[in-house]
């Protein structure tokens, strides 16, 4: 499977309790829900939870996600596209943007993370912290996974930067479809 992503359109991440009124019902607990979204999702398909990776890269970070984790905007990351299926459909589309200089120390094992969940090692780290949950809506124009999004009305999505060591990195996670219908 191919992912084309399109940040022509860029989405206004917006603290989660602020834009809270705003969500559907059925998401605000898992948009909102600061704790490991793999383990939920096991939870959710009783260990049915896969990995497919759709590209992995060194590149820049877009200038939002640059800002989010205050690196400079030409900074050098790995950016590791995924997509998270549970009982066989595709739920979540996971972005993560390492930046080179936090991939020292532990978190070397994050470039070779092949198809495991990054969530769980986040989750497994005895120093990890969290910064604040960010919410956007996301519609089909913005981010375009054609395969997947056959519908007209926006996705929602979250973020936030993690810190191990003190050291940044960026998991931005957007709900599909068969997801919310589940939920």
């Amino acid at each position: 499977m191919s992912i084309k992503t399109s940040f022509a359109m860029r989405p206004r991440w917006r603290r989660g309790l602020a834009v809270k009124s705003k969500l559907p019902l059925a998401l605000q607990r898992w948009l909102l829900n600061d704790g490991s979204l793999t383990a939920r999702l096991l939870v959710l398909f009783n260990g049915d939870l896969k990995v497919e990776i759709l590209s992995q890269y060194w590149g820049s970070p877009r200038i939002d996600e640059a800002l989010a984790m205050a690196i400079a905007p030409r900074a050098r990351v790995l950016i590791r596209e995924v997509i998270l299926h549970g009982g066989g459909q595709a739920c979540i589309y996971a972005r993560s943007i390492l930046p080179c200089k936090s991939l020292t120390g532990s978190m070397r094992a994050m470039r070779k993370l092949d198809n495991r969940p990054l969530g769980a090692w986040l989750f497994s780290q005895p120093n990890m912290r969290r910064g604040p949950l960010t919410v956007a809506s996301f519609q089909n124009n913005v981010i375009e996974l054609p395969s997947l999004v056959q519908q007209n009305h926006p996705l929602w999505g979250r973020r936030s930067v993690f810190y191990i060591e003190d050291k940044p990195l960026l998991v931005s996670e957007i709900f599909l479809k068969p997801l919310s219908n589940i939920i």
